[in-house]
């Protein structure tokens, strides 16, 4: 029993490394791709809003998988699919076939995020589960080292701002599609349930917003996503405009930061509480816009550095801790649906707002190609130190704190 319990934990930590690898391996790098190719501001907004519109449509994908299919026969199709739509994207010229094409491969991409964690809970104890989750996070991390040996030994050329991370997550989903068939079984949880979109949107939980302290969360997360989305999705393309030649693993470091942080979580819960650790979160998100901005202003390298340092910070104590606050706030007959809200809010809704924002603001501050990006910096500090101001006077902590 403990050896296949050993087995099944590769193979799920596996999957999770592939699963993150795959998209973080192209996505990171493709704001500069392209800035690159010469799209202009309103195709490269929309181009870069296919994960969160990909985000809007999974839950329903995932609805129908739960009810009919064995959940790792679909994550199988959807990765050959990713496989398809992102080597096809590779082959784009023009900046509509590109739209086009990523975002049919991010509809079958998104609602593996979900499959996956579906599976590893299912086959293994859900306790253990960070385990096994931290293992895409070194995916992520995997991409970065991917691109540096790439740019070294197997093109001999960077090719961060070029077609090849596309092709590279077209590899990497096909070995994860032939990962999969090694999984176990894990049947539709559902079947024989009646579907409904109103459950799989999590439009229940919006009677959650009844409560002010939950509404004022939920405002807060979906305009956090507006100065997180600049750097998630355009930061590429400010650091190769400042000469940076291996930008994915720079950014990367962030994600490495990452991984050790998400283990501190817990702790800061634990002695802090859910506000002031989400308060923490958001004052990293300051500190970011702030270090690029002097970073820019001072031309001191170092602050960039911080800027991207300090994305495990942002990401698990705002973000993570969110997703904590949400599981003790609902009731149990909607904790699921709750938890499926505050993703489309933030990584749907909030990232898709964020995305536009800030191709548009960008512009804004573009003057013959070359962009101001001080203006930029110091307006999304600004709004970070906002929401900090807005969390810490308005906001209570009314639930119970964990043990």
């Amino acid at each position: 029993m403990e050896e296949a319990s050993i087995g099944i934990r590769i193979r799920l930590s596996g999957m999770m490394l592939l699963q993150y690898m795959m998209f973080a391996v192209w996505w990171v790098p493709l704001a500069a791709y392209l800035k690159n190719m010469g799209v202009s501001a309103t195709y490269q907004a929309w181009i870069l809003s296919v994960m969160p519109l990909g985000c809007l449509v999974s839950p329903v994908i995932c609805m129908v998988a739960d009810r009919h299919f064995a959940s790792e026969k679909v994550l199988t199709i959807l990765n050959l699919g990713c496989a398809v739509f992102f080597f096809l994207g590779a082959r784009q010229t023009t900046p509509e076939w590109m739209f086009v094409v990523l975002l049919l491969g991010m509809c079958f991409y998104m609602p593996t995020w979900s499959l996956t964690n579906a599976i590893a809970m299912a086959n293994y104890p859900s306790e253990m589960f960070p385990q096994i989750r931290v293992f895409g996070s070194i995916g992520w991390v995997a991409s970065a080292v991917f691109s540096l040996i790439a740019a070294t030994s197997l093109f001999d050329k960077v090719i961060d701002g070029t077609a090849i991370p596309l092709y590279c997550g077209a590899g990497v989903a096909l070995a994860a599609a032939l990962l999969n068939l090694t999984l176990p079984n894990t049947p539709p949880p559902a079947k024989g349930k009646a579907a409904s979109v109103i459950d799989a949107l999590g439009l229940r939980a919006l009677t959650l917003l009844k409560d002010r302290n939950f509404a004022l969360f939920i405002v807060i997360s979906l305009l956090s996503m507006i100065p997180f989305t600049l750097y998630f999705s355009l930061g590429s393309q400010f650091f190769e405009s400042q000469g940076f030649q291996q930008v994915t693993a720079t950014m990367n470091l962030g994600q490495l930061v990452e991984i050790f942080l998400m283990f501190v979580v817990p702790l800061a819960l634990m002695r802090f509480g859910v506000k002031w650790t989400m308060a923490g979160g958001l004052a990293a998100l300051a500190i970011r816009y702030f270090a690029l901005w002097g970073g820019v202003a001072a031309d001191q390298v170092f602050l960039y550095y911080i800027a991207i340092l300090v994305h495990g910070l942002i990401f698990g104590f705002f973000y993570v801790s969110g997703q904590v606050y949400v599981d003790q706030k609902a009731p149990p007959e909607i904790r699921a649906q709750a938890q499926g809200l505050i993703v489309l809010i933030c990584f749907g809704t909030g990232m898709l707002i964020g995305t536009f924002v800030s191709v548009r603001l960008i512009e804004r501050f573009t003057t013959g190609g070359v962009s101001n990006w001080n203006p930029v910096f110091v307006i999304m500090a600004l709004v970070s130190a906002a929401l900090v101001a807005a969390l810490s006077v308005l906001f209570r902590n009314d639930v119970k704190q964990a043990a």
